[in-house]
């Protein structure tokens, strides 16, 4: 025996009966017992008393950043380092045997790089919901650094807990690894192309979390909510969640709508179809009706001074001499002024009400304008109030809408006919 108390320990055993194998294991045991009693109260006191002062103190400073160091159990796992520590310390004296003690220290200290590792992500995940914090986080993400940054020292812990455990330099594991870079060149493929791409969309701005991202190939339309190194998770309109391969967005085309939302405007672009046979030159009765109109009675008042100035020659034996104001330009007229009156319009960016191709459908007249707000809701709102005003006032300009003839209409059509025959 090589120590006093091991002595004392044995000779108490054997004079209880045991035989001495008997008596050499019960020593080993209460070696064993008495180390990780100590390794517990150490634990027991570090985490009871130490934390709990710890989380007074983060309460009662100013800064916030010791509370979300809390929240992330930082200081929780760092006090797990206190029993490994004991261990460490205590196992050449606990054990008798040097290999025992020598196993026992080195599993401590795998534990301690360990606990190290959980510290670090914890600690990382907290500088990240700080940073968060910031204006700039909304423009540079850094999440997908950190990750790098995660998988760089759980790396360095697995290779330092291996050359621990084999007693072997690192240097020597790594310069093994070299034979094996096409094997981790492939394992961590989508690491790598992530990384590559992450730093892309930083560099070149491409995308942001919160930005309304559309990708039709990936079946993703909605809100950025995280940028990670491997993917980018999209919150859809219908409150799914899409995820896409980071380095997907270099790649493969997407829409951005940031600039939309950083315009000032939200962009209306949709047509009426007028139905050509309803087109016609104003007869003088229509012009009194359409001077009642607020917003077009001091319109056709100049443009008919205008006609009745300009010589165009005799207009009264034939409709196409002269010049004449007809009801599709009155109702374009009324258009840009309603549109130019209504608040919900942003008058400083473009702005027009626009006939385009005729079709075998009628005539489109466009309304190529954009909402002050951008709020999907609202926009819709914005949108149909406008529409539907406008279909509503088409009666007045004796202009009709084109629709193609539904079952309804064939037969109620036919009707007709059939009972003019009779």
């Amino acid at each position: 025996m090589q120590s006093n108390y091991t002595d004392v320990l044995y000779r108490w055993f054997a004079g209880l009966g045991l035989a001495d194998y008997a008596a050499a294991i019960a020593v080993d045991s209460a070696q064993v017992l008495v180390l990780l009693t100590i390794a517990l109260i150490a634990n027991f006191l570090v985490q009871k008393i130490l934390l709990s002062i710890v989380h007074r103190l983060s309460e009662r400073t100013a800064t916030d950043w010791d509370n979300v160091l809390v929240a992330h159990r930082t200081f929780h796992h760092l006090a797990q380092l206190a029993p490994a520590i004991v261990i460490y310390s205590l196992a050449p004296a606990a054990f008798e045997l040097p290999q025992v003690a020598d196993y026992a220290q080195r599993g401590a200290l795998i534990y301690m790089l360990l606990v190290g590792v959980l510290s670090m992500n914890s600690g990382l995940n907290a500088a990240n919901e700080i940073y968060q914090r910031f204006e700039v986080a909304k423009r540079i993400p850094i999440l997908g650094y950190l990750q790098v940054v995660k998988l760089i020292v759980t790396l360095a812990a697995l290779i330092g807990g291996i050359s621990i455990w084999i007693q072997q330099s690192p240097l020597l594991l790594l310069s093994g690894l070299g034979a094996m870079t096409a094997i981790l060149l492939l394992v961590f493929k989508d690491t790598i192309l992530g990384l590559v791409a992450g730093i892309q969309l930083v560099a070149n701005d491409m995308v942001r979390p919160g930005d309304w991202l559309e990708m039709p190939k990936y079946g993703a339309d909605g809100d950025v909510e995280e940028i990670t190194l491997n993917v980018v998770k999209i919150r859809n309109w219908d409150k799914t969640v899409t995820t896409i391969p980071t380095y997907a967005l270099i790649s493969d085309s997407f829409k951005n709508w940031r600039g939309m939302s950083e315009s000032g405007g939200r962009r209306i672009k949709r047509s009426l179809l007028i139905d050509i046979s309803s087109i016609k030159f104003c007869p003088p009765e229509l012009l009194e009706q359409l001077k009642k109109i607020h917003r077009l009675g001091p319109f056709i008042e100049q443009r008919s001074k205008e006609i009745a100035e300009a010589s165009y020659g005799p207009a009264d034996n034939c409709l196409a001499n002269g010049r004449r104001m007809t009801n599709i330009g009155l109702f374009r007229q009324y258009t840009v002024e309603y549109l130019r009156n209504n608040s919900a319009i942003n008058k400083d960016m473009t702005f027009l009400a626009r006939q385009l191709q005729p079709t075998s459908e009628g005539l489109p007249l466009e309304v190529y304008v954009f909402s002050a707000d951008q709020r999907w809701v609202q926009y819709e709102g914005i949108q149909g109030d406008i529409f539907y005003h406008l279909f509503a006032v088409l009666p007045l300009f004796e202009l009709r809408a084109y629709q193609k003839p539904a079952g309804f209409d064939i037969a109620r059509g036919t009707s007709a006919a059939a009972g003019a025959a009779d």
